[in-house]
């Protein structure tokens, strides 16, 4: 089974979201697909290979205000 986290970021900032990308990359995460809603907020859907280290990364980018507005770690079945 993979786990995979998926982010709901309310606010949206492309250019913040690519200077991340490496940050992301050293939590263990890759972007599989992302959603832009109706409302203008967008959805990140990401492959994840390392749960603490992916966790650490979200209180991280939480705590600087660059992180999803709220996430859900989850398992294919």
């Amino acid at each position: 089974m993979s786990l995979q986290l998926l982010a709901h970021y309310r606010t949206f900032d492309q250019s913040e979201f690519d200077a991340h990308a490496e940050s992301r990359g050293q939590a263990g995460l890759t972007l599989l697909q992302r959603w832009k809603a109706e409302d203008g907020s967008q959805w990140a859907l990401f492959s994840v290979n390392d749960q603490a280290k992916a966790a650490d990364w979200l209180d991280r980018e939480g705590a600087l205000d660059h992180g999803p507005s709220t996430h859900h770690f989850l398992r294919t079945v």
